[in-house]
């Protein structure tokens, strides 16, 4: 029996925690190439420290990138631009190390094994080649969607990502002029027979200048200009001090940033979904090219399981979708709808496979994901957002989905 009262939390960061500076640089070198290759294949890796940046992976293109220029030009946005910030862009080290794709990985995905085997069919005269391109690597992803926000996402996670984004908002604006790059956030959301009703406590840890005093500045700052324009006041019935706010809680946050904390990309994958609400298939999404389903077919998994509870087939819906390197079609789809379906679980899964085409090649072409869009996703989650460029994010096949399951509109 699935419990129904429960107190979830998750969390998320701003776009200067040291994480974030990694996945942003990395996918800054993808939509970099991307601007003039879009077949590019890109694996990039980035590492961030005191004063240094390692940017390394597997990169075959036809055009040239100036990867120094690129992350320092990403750092800038971010915010580092001063010493005393304790990373500065015009003055930290770069260092790479790219080798090109492997070529026993790069034959599956030019070849796929249905290819190879001569197994290839596509119906009704369809594009022969979408059976040609495999996936980059074995793996299985997740996406999910529930009705409890308007972004069809959990709440928890859609507060604390909005919370951060506010964060380096009234950064940038000088709101409050004091905050540095680095932060997080985390919410925790009291939860009544499934459903979100109110906001128990709040954590913002955010960099600031020295000699800044938590109780008497910080705090009140970050509860009118970041919890109360975010935060619904029907989830702390109408009073903000309902809210157990904590900020700040070990008293000081100085030194933030790379100087204080090494980071890399893809280490914060659940940040960057669901905020644990749902399953995840362990693969990172910054610095890979869509020919590596870790990426796209996640943002698929999320497509099609927005569209199955945009369409009332269901209040919740998680999708797997597994795949073998070097092969087309998915070696396995799963449905899950935790018991909130309104037809057979069977038959959504069924439609999920006739209504939405899992191979990475049709994915890349519905999605349109051969794009330089990747640098906005590396902060403030992938999932969603309102950005006309995050394609999974559309509802376009919902209708055709309630129709197909017998479902009034």
């Amino acid at each position: 029996m699935e419990k129904k009262d429960f107190i979830f939390t998750s969390e998320s960061v701003t776009e200067g925690h040291p994480d974030k500076i990694a996945d942003q640089i990395s996918d800054a070198i993808l939509d970099a190439i991307y601007t003039d290759d879009p077949m590019g294949r890109v694996a990039c890796e980035t590492l961030v420290t005191t004063g240094l940046v390692v940017v390394a992976g597997e990169i075959s293109t036809k055009t040239y990138v100036d990867i120094p220029g690129v992350v320092r030009e990403t750092i800038r946005s971010v915010g580092y631009t001063r010493a005393k910030y304790g990373f500065d862009c015009d003055t930290c080290g770069v260092i790479t190390s790219i080798d090109e794709q492997s070529p026993d990985i790069a034959q599956g995905v030019e070849t796929a094994i249905e290819a190879r085997m001569g197994e290839t069919h596509e119906a009704n005269g369809a594009d022969e080649s979408l059976e040609k391109e495999g996936a980059g690597d074995q793996g299985m992803m997740f996406g999910y969607a529930c009705t409890e926000t308007p972004e069809l996402m959990p709440m928890p996670i859609m507060l604390a990502q909005q919370l951060a984004h506010r964060l380096a908002e009234v950064r940038k604006a000088h709101v409050i002029p004091y905050l540095r790059p680095d932060g997080k956030t985390q919410v925790s959301i009291e939860y009544k027979d499934g459903k979100p009703v109110a906001v128990k406590t709040i954590i913002i840890s955010a960099q600031h200048r020295p000699d800044v005093d938590i109780d008497t500045l910080m705090k009140p700052d970050l509860l009118e200009h970041v919890v109360e324009p975010i935060v619904p006041a029907e989830l702390c019935d109408g009073n903000f001090k309902n809210i157990n706010l904590l900020v700040n809680p070990t008293g000081r946050f100085e030194k933030g940033g790379p100087m204080a904390d090494t980071g890399l990309t893809g280490r914060k994958i659940i940040v960057d979904t669901y905020g644990g609400m749902a399953r995840h298939g362990g693969g990172a999404f910054s610095g890979k090219d869509p020919t590596k389903v870790d990426r796209s077919a996640a943002y698929a998994a999320r497509w099609a399981a927005k569209n199955v509870v945009a369409a009332g087939l269901a209040d919740r819906c998680e999708l797997e979708i597994a795949y073998a390197i070097g092969k087309a079609h998915p070696v396995s789809v799963l449905v899950e709808t935790f018991g909130t379906e309104k037809i057979d679980n069977a038959k959504i899964q069924q439609l999920v496979v006739e209504h939405f085409d899992l191979r990475p090649a049709a994915i890349i072409r519905d999605l349109d994901l051969r794009r330089p869009i990747y640098r906005k996703t590396a902060a403030y989650g992938h999932f969603g957002r309102t950005d006309k460029d995050f394609t999974w994010e559309k509802t376009d096949r919902a209708e055709e989905l309630r129709k197909a399951a017998g479902l009034q509109a």
